[in-house]
């Protein structure tokens, strides 16, 4: 998961869940970057062009435990990626999140051996206060298909932190960027991927209904690249 977007997807709970609860719903973005890094940049061979893409989840949550699975595919066909999550959250402010990532599917999706297309995460996330808005996260790649520039028989344990500000309920600033060189960020060394901002809202369609919709406009220094992606969540 990605996303803008999971997103690593870091998924902060009360523990004073009552009961256990089942969650499904849907975005669809205008375009799929992720951590700043474009996702279907082989639309027609041309890096620019991207593509909208349904990005679907669902999850089971008890306490304050979340299992769950989030999924993008484009409307070209040329994107597909099917990810499952584990979250804990310790507190309304802090959890930690393993994530199994799967967007090569180049092979067998069960193919869980030493040349897998899976690539496995650990996340530690903190989601700030009210009175202190600043949220936080590292994201570190420790298994599976993310393999050393250098030596492509040793893990390569690619870092991403991110730091966020609320600077209302519905504008969030934010800026990270990767330790090392990666061939999932497209980098050969440290640098900031990923800077923007997230403005949200909702639009009423009946006295009943609201559209949640949102516009992120951000850049990847490291690249060059900008970007602006619309989303709606269903």
């Amino acid at each position: 998961m990605k996303v803008l977007g999971i997103c690593a997807v870091a998924v902060l709970l009360s523990n004073n869940v009552a009961k256990a609860q089942f969650a499904t719903g849907a975005d669809i973005v205008s375009s799929y970057v992720w951590r700043g890094v474009p996702q279907d940049r082989t639309v027609v061979g041309n890096p620019s062009l991207g593509s909208p893409n349904i990005q679907p989840y669902l999850s089971f949550t008890t306490g304050g435990l979340t299992l769950g699975s989030w999924a993008s595919s484009s409307f070209l066909g040329n994107v597909k990626e099917v990810d499952l999550y584990a979250t804990y959250a310790f507190s309304s402010q802090f959890a930690v999140t393993i994530t199994d990532y799967n967007w090569g599917f180049t092979k067998s999706y069960f193919d869980y051996g030493t040349t897998t297309d899976h690539i496995y995460e650990a996340t530690l996330a903190y989601t700030g206060t009210e009175k202190f808005p600043i949220s936080a996260s590292i994201n570190t790649m420790f298994a599976g298909n993310d393999k050393s520039l250098t030596d492509p028989t040793k893990q390569a344990f690619t870092t991403y932190i991110e730091l966020g500000y609320q600077v209302t309920p519905l504008v969030k600033v934010f800026a990270g960027g990767v330790l090392g060189g990666s061939s999932n960020y497209s980098t050969t060394a440290a640098g900031v991927t990923n800077v923007g901002i997230k403005v949200s809202k909702s639009i009423a369609i009946t006295d009943k209904f609201s559209l949640p919709v949102y516009g992120i406009l951000g850049a990847n220094p490291y690249s060059g690249n900008a970007f602006f992606v619309a989303g709606v969540t269903l």
